[in-house]
């Protein structure tokens, strides 16, 4: 049946409301799915912000300087002034051969002397007390002695007998000359003259053999003297002791000149010989150095420690150094040295166990861990940390560690 115009229009218009509808069931059902990701600038004004990758700012630049700043100290020209701080630049120099050893501080055992009496005697004064400095032949103490007391009769007796044979053979040989009296009586006197004379003798080595002087003694009391001029490092007298001959009373040490006692290894025997200049250093005084020269290198060696003993002998005028300290010997050796970095040893300090030197980089001062090489005449070799041509601190780096240990402090607060 062919359709009315009116009902062909109604379809039309049916058609088209279908048409709508279907676009807008489409656009509704995209609305529902993900969203588009947000441009930049809507997350910032969301207040969303991506983590930064690493090794980078928020902004997105690298911060390698910033690392080293870390650890830089910056100082004012002020500040630099007030903590007193200088530099020395590196450079490679020669440094003499040296070999560092250990060694103990001892007497000179040439110049000591155990003062003892050589008869037994009572101490009746005392005149020397310990650390005194004392004279060549200067009284230490007085004894009696009966032994002393007998010997001086014996030698007064003698001194008499001499006196009275010596007139009787003047006597004798007036007479003899003038033919008065037989020959054989002028031969006796000159026999009794010789034999008073030899026993007077006697008995004044008697007493010079017993320490005294037979013209000086008045009687059984006796000096007791230093043999030489030094310092009594030990006191064993004691007012009213009866002191015999195998005690010593006094020890008497001529401090002037001390020995350094060491042991070099095996392998630097070749490299020392008697003679060789020696600097010894002392913890007491750490900023002086004592000059000496080997003396001794002993022919055998300890076949257990393969040591062998060797002696430096120091000046010691002004009385510093002392017997029985500890010290630290470097001894020249016979060849060239080679080149090192070195720096005086109160450039390097300790930061977390670590020997240290402060280098000056860029506006500032960067601690810089170094390993350490052999010590001699207050400087230490640098063998690795640093290079010729930095700039180290060598004085005031004590004040950098405080105010690096201050910051350190402050960044973990």
């Amino acid at each position: 049946m062919k359709k009315s115009h009116n009902q062909q229009k109604r379809d039309l218009r049916w058609l088209a409301s279908l048409f709508l509808a279907g676009s807008l069931s489409t656009i509704l059902l995209a609305g529902c799915g993900d969203k588009p990701q947000a441009p930049e600038k809507d997350a910032k004004q969301s207040g969303k912000t991506e983590p930064a990758s690493k090794g980078t700012t928020t902004s997105g630049q690298e911060k390698p300087e910033e690392k080293g700043a870390e650890k830089l100290l910056v100082l004012s020209a002020e500040e630099t002034q007030k903590a007193g701080i200088k530099l020395q630049e590196l450079e490679l120099k020669e440094r003499s051969g040296q070999i560092v050893v250990t060694a103990t501080i001892q007497t000179n055992q040439d110049r000591l002397a155990h003062v003892g009496p050589r008869i037994p005697g009572r101490i009746v004064k005392v005149l020397a007390n310990l650390g005194d400095k004392v004279k060549e032949g200067q009284s230490l103490a007085m004894l009696d002695s009966i032994e002393l007391g007998e010997a001086r009769s014996g030698y007064l007796q003698a001194t008499s007998e001499a006196a009275l044979a010596q007139a009787n053979f003047e006597r004798a040989q007036r007479l003899n000359a003038d033919n008065i009296i037989p020959e054989k009586d002028y031969l006796r006197a000159r026999a009794e003259h010789e034999k008073a004379r030899a026993f007077l003798q006697a008995t004044s080595d008697k007493l010079r053999m017993m320490g005294v002087d037979p013209e000086k003694l008045t009687g059984s009391v006796f000096p007791l003297t230093a043999p030489f001029a030094g310092t009594i490092i030990e006191k064993k007298a004691v007012l009213g002791e009866l002191a015999q001959t195998d005690a010593s009373l006094f020890t008497v040490t001529d401090l002037s000149v001390l020995w350094i006692e060491t042991d070099l290894f095996e392998k630097d025997l070749g490299k020392v010989k008697v003679g060789a200049q020696a600097s010894v250093t002392v913890s007491a005084y750490p900023d002086v150095v004592f000059n000496g020269r080997l003396t001794y290198i002993s022919n055998t060696m300890n076949k257990e420690t393969r040591t062998i003993k060797a002696r430096v002998e120091v000046p010691n005028r002004d009385g510093r150094l002392k017997p029985e300290m500890f010290a630290t010997a470097a001894i020249n050796t016979t060849g060239r040295g080679a080149k090192a970095l070195a720096v005086p040893e109160e450039a390097v300090l300790l930061l977390q166990g670590l020997p240290t030197v402060f280098v000056a980089e860029r506006d500032g001062f960067e601690p810089r861990a170094v390993e350490l090489g052999e010590r001699a005449q207050g400087y230490v070799v640098l063998k690795s940390g640093v290079e010729a041509g930095e700039s180290v601190v060598v004085s005031g780096a004590y004040a950098l560690k405080a105010r690096l240990l201050k910051s350190q402090i402050g960044d973990s607060d």
